[in-house]
């Protein structure tokens, strides 16, 4: 996900807008940023039956481009002065940014999937040493999204774990991610699924 080239934005950010206490998680490249958007987890089972978590085709990348706007909709709404707004072309641009990465061998693009509807993904990727943020070679993961129609059902603790399953299956030693600062539903998640806290980033405006 790199911001306005390509960029993150949905079609249905408007419905996120109304409902800006969701938990999302927030990422973005070329840092580690992650975005997800969950509302937490019901492991009911009424509908996990029927859903499946495959790897994105370039068939998706029109679904997928939609849902990173509204993930980028919501941050920026959490915190203009921080995060930039979608504009326009930009679910174009992501879903173009996304119909790139899924032939890659280094990228991990998983989609759920629902009688023959997505309704959330997840993206992340191998990177090499970076010495910006003195870490070593990871998988660095950058968006997890959960239609919000389907939360609640544990698709994004699905994505995630299979994420992180086949990010090491490529050889990454660690998962480093980020997420935005008021998402606390999103690192109660994350540390229930082993991760922990190691940086924060902090911000002066000087307009």
């Amino acid at each position: 996900a790199r911001r306005d080239s390509p960029s993150v934005t949905l079609e249905g950010a408007q419905d996120f807008e109304r409902s800006p206490g969701e938990h999302v998680m927030k990422a973005g490249r070329p840092s580690p940023n992650l975005r997800c958007l969950s509302r937490g987890i019901n492991m009911s089972g009424q509908h996990l039956e029927s859903i499946t978590i495959r790897p994105a085709a370039r068939a998706d990348a029109t679904v997928l481009g939609s849902y990173g706007a509204a993930l980028m909709s919501l941050h920026n709404n959490w915190d203009p002065a921080r995060f930039i707004p979608a504009g326009p072309t930009t679910p174009d641009k992501y879903a173009s940014w996304l119909a790139s990465q899924v032939v890659r061998e280094d990228v991990v693009v998983l989609v759920a999937e629902d009688r023959n509807s997505i309704i959330g993904y997840v993206y992340g990727a191998l990177e090499g040493a970076d010495y910006m943020a003195l870490r070593g070679p990871a998988g660095v993961l950058h968006d997890i999204f959960v239609d919000p129609q389907r939360r609640r059902e544990g698709v994004g603790r699905r994505l995630l774990k299979q994420a992180i399953t086949r990010l090491a299956e490529k050889g990454a030693p660690r998962i480093v991610l980020s997420t935005a600062y008021k998402n606390k539903g999103a690192q109660a998640l994350f540390d229930r699924m082993g991760f922990r806290a190691t940086m924060v980033e902090m911000t002066k405006d000087f307009r």
